[in-house]
C-alpha cells in the first residue's frame, strides 16, 4: 500500500501529493490510525472528501522547540484540534490520581506522549505562533468541558475549556455535521467570527443580543460561590443536550459569554453511512511501522453499528458526546464493512464485534416521532422502557445472521457491553418480548466469545437509583436465562459483572452488602472500577456538588482516598490479603449480621 494512501502527517508527504497549501491541520493527541473508530481519522476524511488538503500531525512533541507546530506551516481554512478519543486526564490517571503506566492511543503504550489538557496546551502553542489562523476545538475533551466543569485532578470548578485555551470555535459531540458547516461558511468568504449560528458549536462573545429562548445558566462566578447553582446549571445542561428541539444555552465567564449552540439534528442513516465509507486504510499510518498500538489491537476486526446511546447511565459521558438519539448505518454499509475486514491479511476468520456504544440499539427509535420532540429525559429505559420505544431486535438478529453468512467469517462475536434490562422487560407488546427472547438466544448461542460482559454496576437500590440503572433483580433474571441456555447447549461461557465502588450514594455498608451478593453468586469479581468522576456527567455534579441536580436533595458521596479503598476493598473478600481488614471494619460499622453471612467462621 502506497503511503500516499494515508492522511499526510509529514512535509514530505505533502510533497508526494504535489500540494503547495493545506486547507486545514488537525492535531490530535491520539496516533494517527486510518480508521472509522479513530476520531482524526473520521474527521480528516470527511473534510477530504469535501475536496480539501488535509493533514494530520499525530501527537506533537509540545515539550521543545515547537517544530512539529511550524513544520507543516500555516493552512488557508484554519487549525483543527483534539484531545484524543478520551479525556486526556481519564486517559493518564487513576481514579487515585496517579499516572498510568501505558496509554492505549499511543504506540508501543508509551504514557508520555500527550500533556494534560492537550486541547489547551495545542492550541495556546498555534495561538502564540500563529496568532491570525483560527484554531477550531473538538473531541471529547473539548465537547465534555464546554462549560464550567469540575476538574476531578485539579479538585476545583474550572471555566468553559473556551477560556484556557483561547479558541475561535469549539464543536462538541460528533463533529461531521457542524464541521462541514464551517468550511462551507468559509469557503463563501466568512470569517470565523462570524460564525455564530452554526449549531453544536459554542464560542466566546464579549457582548450579546439574547433570543427569545436563550437559557442563561448562573454564571462561572455565582457557581464558584454556591454549589447548588451549578447543580442547577447541570440539569439545563443535560435536558438540552438530549432534545430534539434544544435551546441556546448562555453563561457568562469572568467578562466573556459562553456561548453554546443547540446540536444538530441527529444524523441520517445515508449520512452515518457516508462518514462509515470513506476511503480508510484501517491501518495504522506506516511511520508506526511494527509498533503496537493497544486500542487499534481492539477493534481493528471489529464494526460499529451505531452512535448514540439512549441508557442515560449517570457516570457515562457517550449521550453526552453522541447524544441519546440512535443513529444506525444500514445493512449494506454495515456489511459492506464486514467484508473488508476478511480481506485483511491477518483476519482469521473471527469479528471481535459488532457493537457500538451499548450492542443491543441497532435501528431502535421512537414510535412516535412527535413523542421524542417534546421529551426531554436523559433515559428512554429507566426508570422504565419508555412506551413510545420501538425496542425491537429482530433488525440486529438479521444483522447477526446476515454477517455470518458472508464467506470467511467463522464467528461473529458482541464485543460491546449489552443492556439486558432491555432483554427482560415485560413489555406489553408480544412482538417486542418475543424479538428480545429470540435475540438472547442467538447472543448467548453463537455470539459469545466465552465471556459476555454486562453491567448491573451495583446491588443496592439507592444507588442503582442514582446511577439510572434497572434494578439488580433484572440481573437475576438475565442470569437465568444465561445459565438456561448455557446448559442446554451445552456452553461453558461465564457471564462477566462489572461493578463499581464509590459512587454517589454509595455507603460502605453498601459495598459490604455487595460483596455478600457477589459470594451468594460466586463471583470474583474482575471487571470493577472506583467511579472516577469525569466533566459533565450527573454524577460528576452530585459528587463536587453534594446535590443531586433534578432534586437538589443532599446525596453522599465517598471522597476521600480512605473512604474510597474501605468501599473498594469489599470486592475482594475472598482475597486472604483483605480478609483481616474487612472484618475490622464491619466490626467497626457493628454489621456482625453482614459478617456472619461473609465468613461465618469468624463470627
Amino acid at each position: 500500500m502506497q503511503l500516499t494512501n494515508w492522511l499526510p502527517t509529514t512535509k514530505k508527504e505533502v510533497e508526494l501529493r504535489s500540494w503547495n497549501e493545506l486547507d486545514v491541520i488537525l492535531f490530535s493527541g491520539d496516533a494517527y490510525v486510518d480508521h472509522p473508530s479513530f476520531g482524526a481519522a473520521v474527521i480528516g476524511r470527511m473534510l477530504e472528501a469535501m475536496g480539501l488538503k488535509i493533514a494530520i500531525v499525530p501527537q506533537p512533541n509540545w515539550r521543545d522547540d515547537w517544530r512539529d507546530f511550524k513544520k507543516l506551516g500555516k493552512p488557508r481554512l484554519f487549525f483543527a484540534v483534539s484531545a484524543g478519543a478520551m479525556d486526556s486526564m481519564i486517559n493518564k490517571y487513576t481514579a487515585n490520581k496517579r499516572l498510568r503506566s501505558d496509554d492505549a492511543y499511543t504506540p508501543n503504550a508509551r504514557p508520555d506522549m500527550r500533556p494534560d489538557y492537550p486541547t489547551i496546551v495545542y492550541s495556546s502553542i498555534l495561538k502564540q505562533l500563529y496568532p491570525d489562523v483560527p484554531v477550531v476545538a473538538g473531541g471529547i475533551e473539548a465537547s465534555l468541558r464546554r462549560l464550567s466543569h469540575y476538574d476531578y485532578w485539579q479538585d476545583k470548578l474550572l471555566p468553559s475549556i473556551l477560556m484556557p485555551s483561547k479558541v475561535d470555535l469549539l464543536v462538541y459531540g460528533s463533529g461531521e455535521k457542524p464541521l462541514q458547516a464551517i468550511v462551507k461558511a468559509m469557503q463563501n468568504g466568512a470569517k470565523i467570527s462570524d460564525l455564530t449560528s452554526i449549531p453544536q458549536t459554542a464560542f466566546l462573545q464579549k457582548n450579546i443580543e439574547k433570543q427569545a429562548n436563550d437559557i442563561c445558566l448562573f454564571s462561572y462566578e455565582e457557581c464558584l460561590k454556591d454549589k447548588k447553582k451549578q447543580a442547577q446549571n447541570f440539569r439545563h445542561i443535560e435536558e438540552e443536550s438530549n432534545k430534539m428541539k434544544a435551546n441556546r444555552l448562555i453563561q457568562s465567564t469572568n467578562d466573556s459569554f459562553v456561548i453554546v449552540n443547540p446540536p444538530c439534528p441527529p444524523m441520517t442513516t445515508d449520512e452515518l453511512d457516508a462518514s462509515f465509507d470513506l476511503p480508510y486504510t484501517r491501518l495504522p499510518h506506516p511511520k508506526y511501522k511494527e509498533k503496537r498500538i493497544p486500542a487499534y489491537e481492539m477493534i481493528r476486526h471489529s464494526v460499529t453499528i451505531h452512535r448514540g446511546c439512549f441508557g442515560g447511565c449517570a457516570f457515562c459521558t457517550i449521550s453526552a458526546h453522541q447524544g441519546k438519539f440512535i443513529v444506525s448505518r444500514s445493512k449494506e454499509s454495515i456489511l459492506k464493512e464486514v467484508k473488508a475486514v476478511t480481506q485483511m491479511p491477518d483476519f482469521k476468520g473471527y469479528l471481535s464485534d459488532l457493537g457500538g456504544p451499548s450492542a443491543n440499539m441497532y435501528a431502535m427509535a421512537g414510535k412516535n416521532a412527535a413523542i421524542c420532540e417534546q421529551c426531554k429525559k436523559p433515559s428512554c429505559i429507566f426508570p422504565t422502557v419508555c412506551k413510545n420505544l420501538n425496542a425491537d431486535h429482530r433488525p440486529l438478529l438479521e444483522l447477526y445472521q446476515a454477517a455470518d453468512q458472508i464467506p470467511g467469517v467463522k464467528k461473529t462475536f458482541i464485543g460491546s457491553g449489552i443492556r439486558y434490562d432491555l432483554l427482560v422487560y415485560p413489555f406489553d407488546d408480544g412482538e417486542l418480548s418475543k424479538s428480545a427472547r429470540d435475540y438472547t438466544r442467538e447472543l448467548i448461542s453463537r455470539h459469545v466469545s466465552g465471556r459476555l460482559k454486562v453491567a448491573p454496576e451495583h446491588i443496592s437500590p439507592e444507588v442503582l437509583q442514582c446511577i439510572r440503572k434497572p434494578d439488580f433483580t433484572a440481573f437475576y433474571r438475565f442470569k437465568k436465562i444465561f445459565d438456561k441456555i448455557n446448559k442446554e447447549q451445552n456452553l461453558k461461557q461465564q457471564l462477566i459483572p462489572y461493578f463499581m465502588s464509590s459512587h454517589p450514594a454509595c455507603t460502605e455498608t453498601d459495598m459490604a452488602e455487595l460483596s455478600i451478593i457477589s459470594k451468594d453468586l460466586d463471583f470474583h469479581l474482575e471487571q470493577i472500577q472506583d467511579f472516577t468522576p469525569t466533566p459533565m456527567t450527573l454524577s460528576t455534579e452530585i459528587f463536587y456538588t453534594g446535590y443531586h441536580p433534578y432534586t437538589l436533595h443532599p446525596v453522599f458521596t465517598a471522597k476521600t482516598k480512605e473512604e474510597k479503598l474501605q468501599q473498594r476493598q469489599y470486592f475482594f473478600w475472598y482475597d486472604k490479603a483483605y480478609k483481616n481488614q474487612i472484618i475490622s471494619a464491619l466490626q467497626r460499622l457493628k454489621r456482625n449480621d453482614l459478617l456472619r453471612k461473609l465468613y461465618p467462621a469468624k463470627v
